[in-house]
């Protein structure tokens, strides 16, 4: 039992995720702004290239093949609203087409990790008070 000198952390986990977007490369830097102004702390880009045919590309509406792979740490709870928000900005940009999947990540290490990728204040605050 801790003494009364002791900070309790009462941060609830939150579960995160793992964003891959695939955009149009001119359209990249709007991209990674746009998906940080989700409160994404933590992302990087890659340049890539679409390997599909250029029929299937075509079909889904995909006619740039130098693409933008952006890997983006996500929270849970604003993942619908920035896939919404996405869906929403792949079909109105010109030019700004591309695809979002998202796959949950299973395990973090550390508290000032979490609490950085998860972009919870409380976790970062209760860390450096701790050490």
């Amino acid at each position: 039992m801790p003494n009364e000198n002791e900070k309790i952390r009462h941060v609830a986990p939150m579960k995160l995720k793992l964003l891959i977007t695939v955009v149009p490369r001119g359209k990249a830097g709007f991209y990674i702004d746009f998906i940080q102004s989700f409160d994404v702390n933590m992302q990087a880009s890659v340049p890539a290239h679409g390997t599909a045919s250029s029929e299937v590309m075509q079909y889904l509406g995909l006619t740039d093949p130098d693409k933008t792979a952006i890997f983006s740490i996500v929270r849970e709870d604003r993942l619908d609203a920035l896939a919404d928000a996405l869906e929403q900005k792949f079909r109105s940009i010109r030019d700004g087409d591309g695809v979002a999947v998202a796959v949950p990540l299973t395990s973090m290490a550390g508290t000032a990790l979490f609490g950085f990728l998860s972009n919870d204040r409380r976790a970062l605050k209760e860390e450096t008070a701790n050490e």
